[in-house]
C-alpha cells in the first residue's frame, strides 16, 4: 500500500506567517521612527507640497516578504511518499461442509425462530470468512459425493457469495466424509503454507464414499494436515421439514440425531487437531471462534517513508528579499537622519 502527499515537519511555525500582516498593519499605522526631533512644523511647509517618496514602503515590504518567506522555510514543507509492505505467514484453511439432507433439520433456534442447521451454517462459515482477512480459504461440500466449491483463495467476497449460495442437496444424498477430507487434502498437500487446516463439519456418520474417514486422516497427518471436526445438530432429536414434489412443505416429522461423535473425535485426534459438538446457535458460533483463536496468522508489516524537503524553495527567496532590501537600504534608497 502506497500514499503520498504534502506536509509540514514544524506545523506549528505557520500561524507566526499570519502574525507578520498584523505586524506590518501595526508598524504602519505608527510610522516610523522620528530621526529628528524638533518643536514645530512650520521649517518643513514646504516639504509637504512635494510628492511622498515610495522608498521606505518598498523596504518594509521587502522586509516582510522576506520575513514571510524564512518562517515557511523554518516550516519545513515536505511531499512524502510512504509504503506500507504487508508480510503475511496466513494459513492454508479448507472448510469442509455437509450437505446431506439432514442439514435440512430444523434444531436450531435465533431470534425465536428455527432454523435449519445449514441456514445457521451460511451465516456463521460467513463470519468467520470475514474474520482472517490474511488466509487463503477453500470450501468442499459433501454429501453422498465430495465437490470442491471454490479454491484456496484470498477473494474472500467471492468466497462469501459462495457461501450464501450453499443449499442442501448440491452434493446428493448420504454422507462421504472420507471423500470429503481427501478432496481438502488434494488442495492443500502442494500448497506452499506455513499452516494447513481443514475445519470439518457433518451432523451425521460417513455411510457413503471410497475411503474412510480415518484412512482419509491418517494422509491428512501425513501431508501436516490438522483437522478440526465439528459435530453440529440437537442431542437427541431434530424436527425435519417433510416437502411435497414441487419442494413446499407439507408437514414436520422428527428424526434421530445420529453423529459418529467417536469418528470425529478420532479423526481430529490422529491429525492433532480437536473435535467439537455444536448443540445450537450459540455454541457453533463460539466453536468457529475457539478455532479463529487457536489458528491466528501471523502479519508482519514494514513500514518505508521518503520524504523531500521543499524548505529551500522558501529560504533562498527569504534571502534574496533579505538582501536586497540592505542593499537597497544603503546605497540608492540610503536614509539620512
Amino acid at each position: 500500500m502506497t500514499a503520498s502527499g504534502f506536509q509540514f515537519a514544524h506545523p506549528w511555525v505557520l500561524p507566526l506567517v499570519l502574525l507578520v500582516p498584523l505586524l506590518a498593519f501595526l508598524r504602519g499605522r505608527r510610522g516610523r521612527e522620528a530621526a529628528i526631533q524638533y518643536s514645530g512644523l512650520s521649517l518643513f511647509g514646504p516639504l509637504a507640497r512635494g510628492r511622498k517618496a515610495r522608498a521606505g514602503a518598498w523596504l518594509s515590504a521587502l522586509r516582510y516578504l522576506s520575513l514571510i518567506c524564512l518562517l515557511i522555510a523554518l516550516a519545513r514543507p515536505q511531499i512524502f511518499d510512504t509504503s506500507t509492505q504487508v508480510q503475511e505467514s496466513g494459513i492454508d484453511m479448507m472448510l469442509a461442509i455437509d450437505l446431506s439432507p439432514s442439514m435440512d433439520a430444523l434444531d436450531y433456534h435465533k431470534d425465536g425462530q428455527d432454523l435449519s442447521r445449514v441456514e445457521v451454517v451460511r451465516e456463521t462459515v460467513g463470519s468467520f470468512i470475514q474474520g482472517r482477512p490474511n488466509d487463503r480459504i477453500g470450501m468442499v461440500v459433501f454429501a453422498g459425493q465430495a465437490y470442491l466449491v471454490s479454491p484456496l483463495t484470498l477473494d474472500h467476497d467471492w468466497l462469501l457469495q459462495n457461501v450464501d449460495r450453499l443449499q442442501v442437496g448440491l452434493a446428493g444424498d448420504a454422507t462421504a466424509i472420507g471423500s470429503g477430507i481427501a478432496v481438502c487434502c488434494n488442495r492443500l498437500r502442494d500448497q506452499p503454507g506455513k499452516s494447513k487446516i481443514i475445519v470439518l463439519l457433518t451432523d451425521g456418520a460417513n455411510n457413503a464414499g471410497r475411503i474412510t474417514p480415518f484412512a482419509a486422516a491418517e494422509a491428512a497427518h501425513a501431508l501436516g494436515i490438522k483437522i478440526y471436526t465439528i459435530g453440529a445438530g440437537s442431542a437427541d432429536v431434530a424436527k425435519f421439514p417433510e416437502r411435497d414434489g414441487f419442494g413446499h412443505i407439507v408437514g414436520y416429522t422428527t428424526i434421530p440425531v445420529d453423529i459418529d461423535e467417536d469418528a470425529l473425535r478420532k479423526i481430529a485426534d490422529i491429525t492433532g487437531g480437536r473435535f467439537y459438538r455444536a448443540t445450537d446457535t450459540e455454541t457453533l458460533e463460539r466453536v468457529y471462534k475457539e478455532i479463529n483463536t487457536l489458528e491466528t496468522s501471523k502479519v508482519g508489516v514494514k513500514h518505508f517513508e521518503h520524504i523531500r524537503e521543499y524548505f529551500a524553495w522558501a529560504l533562498y527567496p527569504g534571502l534574496l528579499f533579505l538582501g536586497l532590501e540592505i542593499a537597497l537600504a544603503n546605497t540608492c534608497w540610503r536614509r539620512v537622519p
